[in-house]
C-alpha cells in the first residue's frame, strides 16, 4: 500500500494547494471505537493515540477534521474511511 504523503506540495497554474481540502469525519452509532481507531490508522498512516484522540473528538463533538492536503489526496483518505461506511465530508480551507 502507498503511503500517503502528507509533506508533499502540489502546484497547479503556480498556485499552492497543499493544505487546501480538509477530510472532516462524522459521528454515527453503527462503529465501535476500534472499528474507527483502525479504519483511522489505515486511512491517515497515524499512530494509535492520534486516532484515539480523533474517534474520541468525533464521538463527543459530533465531528473531527483527520487529514489536510490536495484533493487527491483527500479524496484517497475519505475512501479509505468510507470502505466501512464511515460518514466523511471533503471541505476546502
Amino acid at each position: 500500500m502507498q503511503k500517503i504523503e502528507t509533506q508533499k506540495k502540489e502546484h497547479s497554474a503556480d498556485t499552492d494547494v497543499f493544505d487546501a481540502y480538509r477530510v472532516v469525519l462524522f459521528n454515527d452509532d453503527e462503529h465501535t471505537f476500534d472499528e474507527v481507531i483502525t479504519q483511522l490508522i489505515k486511512a491517515i498512516h497515524c499512530c494509535r493515540h492520534d486516532a484515539e484522540k480523533h474517534a474520541w473528538r468525533v464521538h463527543t463533538h459530533g465531528r473531527s477534521i483527520v487529514y489536510t492536503g490536495s484533493m487527491l489526496l483527500c479524496l484517497k483518505v475519505s475512501s479509505i474511511l468510507e470502505e466501512i461506511t464511515l460518514k466523511t465530508e471533503i471541505q476546502t480551507t
